[in-house]
């Protein structure tokens, strides 16, 4: 079965937080210490994530009607890009960047810039994506990167 891709609505948002919160606490924790993943969890809980969803355009992945992945597009900055770690490296992040990319490109936009974890830092690399610089948001460093379209 082939996973398909299309624009979040509130009723995904239970959905959508557990998929972060899994690839949160299984993917990016063999980067990041416990007190940083609990930190960033708190972004991703229902309420927070629906909100979001009023702020900037958010796609989900599904498989049949199980949404496996999630990522946004906040102006001209990617956001949230998550996939459920039992469908990681599937292809299903690229789907969702491909809609994000085009996405930017119709708006007229010419770069993309993403604040990137440690742990993705090698699959946008792999997009096209160049760093540009590290921040520091207390323990949690977030690599800033940059791509033409």
């Amino acid at each position: 079965m082939q996973c398909h891709v299309r624009p979040a609505t509130s009723r995904d948002a239970a959905a959508i937080s557990r998929v972060v919160l899994a690839a949160l606490r299984e993917s990016n924790s063999q980067d990041y210490a416990p007190d940083v993943i609990a930190q960033v969890e708190r972004n991703f809980a229902p309420e927070v994530v629906t909100a979001q969803l009023a702020t900037r355009r958010v796609f989900v992945a599904l498989l049949g009607e199980k949404i496996i992945g999630t990522a946004g597009l906040d102006g001209d900055v990617v956001r949230s890009v998550f996939v459920d770690p039992a469908h990681q490296k599937g292809g299903i992040g690229r789907h969702l960047m491909d809609v994000i990319h085009a996405t930017a490109a119709h708006a007229g936009i010419v770069a993309v810039r993403v604040p990137s974890s440690i742990t993705a830092e090698g699959f946008y690399t792999a997009l096209g994506y160049q760093k540009i610089r590290d921040e520091f948001h207390g323990a949690e460093r977030t690599i800033v990167m940059e791509k033409r379209l």
